[in-house]
This record gives structure tokens, C-alpha cells and sequence, in this order.
């Protein structure tokens, strides 16, 4: 069994020699907490993102989607409780977690917070997002978007940061539906898992004790994951009940309720909130897709990822590099893939072996090498990344088969 701490060692060092994540400031000695994501990072956490975005948002009819701004009016942190509550014990002292900022100049400069959550904007704008769109009970509003938070001890990689990306729900409901809902959005988290590649059975559910649920919630269930250092959170869902409106219409003392178009009945809804870490789910992507084992008598290390979420999803080769007939041809070949899935990458780097060794690194689903019968024929090779079986295909052919497999959503 292969040691934890090794595999995280093994993740850490993937990330930084193949470019998908890098310490923050690295050249000036690296800032705690912060990490930057290289070119095969971005790309990860963009297809994890749009994936999400496409179940929950664009999938759906109940489902809008927004993006509001990171500042915030002050007293919005009041009415959640987060100036008063959000805080972590520091020596005789309790520290607030909130990063705080001045808005505007000089004397007239108010006190203003890099938001802890996304949450917030969402509750903000439920009578925008009402009164423009009229939506029956229930409708959720969805939300990607950075956090912040100026923790104590940030540690274990990209699982604890000060700065962070979240993918948030708030789905309102009558109070009478909350368990019904409940359960549906659990379902939904549990299909999530699957679609973006997680180990199943490094997934656990945790029902979280009333002495340690936050302060809005009723219910909530942690979706906890076996990380190299310990099992630990990676989703919530929570019943936040009608908490965060009415808190915010007696701050604002602006009207948050719903009026049911046909009986005319005014309440305020409640609210169920399956909230998602971008970070950690790519951690956890990375952690679940990383294999070892023998291909033709050698090792190899390479990333199981699920095509819809691979930074690259094809790599294009030229059998050798020296033939300029089979560069022409496979330059043409990479030009008319890359127009129709971007995602696509050139290679012509040292001998096909280590191609193939490098893109199993970086988890790209399949290599196509253009060789001397190409030319005559017009076909290629096509090898499967999990497998490293070969099959010959008609170029013409190469598109369809790509865009089929990205097209699969569990």
C-alpha cells in the first residue's frame, strides 16, 4: 500500500514539474496560503467549473446564474453574523477570519471585507433576481466565484488557502419541502462525485452534531473525502432554513419575500445549500486520478482523468520529426482538430515513447500519431491512455470519436 504522505509528495511535485500548480510569489520565497495555477492547472479547474456549471445551471430550468462582487457593503457581514461570529480561537483571543479593506480615500475611506463565502452575493440579490424573472418556488441561483479568508494556519496544499474558489447554490424552497429537497441536492452532489472522477469510496458522509453546525444551518451533512493527511471536508449541504433573508430584509429593512403568483400568499423561503469547493475538488480529482502501474514492461505514472475534465483531451504527433512529409501532415491534421476541440496540443519532443509517457503524466485521454502510412492511406493511430492499446482510424473519423466520449456526463 503505497505510503500517504509519498502519494501527496508525488502530487505536489506532478503539479509543479507539469505545470499545474505553483506556489504563490514562489521567486520571492512564496506567501503562505496562496497558490497559482499553471497553464494544465487552469485549464483542470476551468472543465471542473464549466462541468458544474452545465449540471447545475445550464442543465437546469429551475436555475439562474450570477456573479456578484467580491466587496460588499459592510453591514451585509453584520446581518449574516459573520463580523460577529466568523472567527477562529487565537491564544485568550478570537480572531475573525474576514480580511478587511478600506473602500475609498482618506477620511471619508469606510471599513469594508473581502467576502468569506459567495453565499452572501446570492442572498443579496434574490429580489433582483425575482422581481426580473418571475420564477416559480422552487429556483435555485448558482454561483462560481473567489472567497477569501485570512486563516491561522493555511497547510495541506490547495485543501486550506487564504484565497479560494467556491461553487455555490442556494435553492429556495417552502419550509414544508425542506426535507425533500434535501435529499434531491444529496443525490445531486453524489452525481457531481462521479462526473468529474472521484473515488466513490473515498467519499463519506458525515451528519454534522447540533454543537457543531454553523450558526444558519438545521441540518447539514459534510461530504468528507480520504485525503493524503486525513479524512477531512471537500463538499457541505446544508438547510440554512429562512436564516440569511430574514436577517438581511431586517438589516436592509427591504422586503425578501416571495409572493406565490397564484394564491398571492407573501413568505419568506427557505433555503437548501449544497456548496462546493473548486480546490479542493481538483485536489481531490488529482488525488483520485493518480495511477501507477507496469505498461510494456516498465512503470509509468499517469493521471486516470475522466475526458471531460483532462486539461488536454488529444495529443497530436508527427512520427519523427525530422521527415517534414509527415510534420506537413501532421500540422494538418492538429489544425483541423484544434477548430473543432480546442483542447488539443502538439508534440514533437523526444522520441514517441516519451511522449506517451508524458502525456499519461498530465492525464490526456489519447494520442494520435501520424506515421508514413497515414500518407498513403489517410489514417492514424490512435492510443488510449488507461489501456496503451492502438487502433487505426480514418482522420476524417477523429473529431466525432473525441467530441462522442467528451460528451458523456454520469
Amino acid at each position: 500500500m503505497e505510503d500517504k504522505n509519498d502519494l501527496m509528495e508525488k502530487i505536489v511535485s506532478l503539479c509543479k514539474r507539469r505545470g499545474f500548480i505553483y506556489q504563490g510569489s514562489e521567486i520571492y520565497g512564496g506567501l503562505a496560503g496562496t497558490w497559482d495555477y499553471g497553464p494544465l492547472g487552469v485549464a483542470l479547474k476551468n472543465n471542473i467549473k464549466n462541468l458544474w456549471w452545465r449540471m447545475f445551471v445550464d442543465g437546469r430550468d429551475d436555475m439562474y446564474g450570477i456573479d456578484a462582487a467580491i466587496l460588499m457593503h459592510p453591514k451585509v457581514w453584520e446581518a449574516s453574523g459573520h463580523v460577529s461570529g466568523f472567527s477562529d480561537p487565537l491564544g485568550n483571543t478570537r480572531f475573525n477570519l474576514m480580511f478587511e479593506t478600506k473602500v475609498g480615500t482618506g477620511e471619508e475611506a469606510t471599513k469594508s471585507y473581502l467576502r468569506p463565502e459567495t453565499a452572501g452575493g446570492i442572498f443579496v440579490n434574490f429580489k433582483n433576481i425575482v422581481d426580473s424573472f418571475h420564477p416559480k418556488l422552487p429556483f435555485g441561483v448558482g454561483q462560481i466565484g473567489k472567497a477569501f479568508r485570512n486563516e491561522i494556519a493555511p497547510r495541506d496544499f490547495v485543501f486550506r488557502t487564504r484565497e479560494f474558489e467556491q461553487m455555490e447554490i442556494e435553492y429556495f424552497i417552502r419550509d414544508s419541502e425542506w426535507e425533500k429537497s434535501f435529499e434531491e441536492w444529496r443525490t445531486e452532489v453524489c452525481r457531481f462525485n462521479d462526473a468529474v472522477g472521484i473515488t466513490k469510496k473515498s467519499v463519506h458522509e458525515l451528519e454534522v452534531p447540533d454543537s457543531e453546525r454553523a450558526h444558519y444551518s438545521k441540518r447539514t451533512i459534510d461530504f468528507e473525502f480520504d485525503f493524503p493527511f486525513g479524512r477531512k471536508e471537500l463538499y457541505g449541504l446544508a438547510y440554512r432554513t429562512d436564516f440569511d433573508l430574514s436577517a438581511h430584509e431586517r438589516a436592509s429593512t427591504v422586503e425578501l419575500k416571495y409572493q406565490d403568483p397564484e394564491t398571492n400568499e407573501k413568505f419568506t423561503p427557505h433555503v437548501i445549500e449544497p456548496s462546493f469547493g473548486v480546490d479542493r475538488t481538483v485536489l481531490a480529482v488529482l488525488i483520485s486520478a493518480h495511477t501507477e502501474d507496469e505498461l510494456g514492461g516498465e512503470k509509468r505514472t499517469y493521471l486516470k482523468l475522466k475526458p471531460a475534465i483532462a486539461p488536454v483531451k488529444a495529443a497530436v504527433f508527427p512520427l519523427l520529426k525530422n521527415k517534414p512529409e509527415l510534420v506537413g501532415k501532421a500540422r494538418e491534421v492538429y489544425a483541423a482538430l484544434k477548430k473543432e476541440i480546442p483542447q488539443i496540443v502538439w508534440d514533437d519532443n523526444g522520441n514517441i515513447g516519451k511522449r506517451y509517457r508524458r502525456q499519461d503524466e498530465i492525464g490526456t485521454p489519447w494520442c494520435i500519431t501520424i506515421d508514413f502510412d497515414t500518407l498513403t492511406d489517410d489514417t492514424v493511430t490512435v492510443r488510449d491512455r488507461d489501456t496503451g492499446e492502438q487502433q487505426r482510424m480514418p482522420t476524417v473519423e477523429l473529431s466525432s470519436l473525441i467530441l462522442k466520449k467528451l460528451s458523456v456526463i454520469v
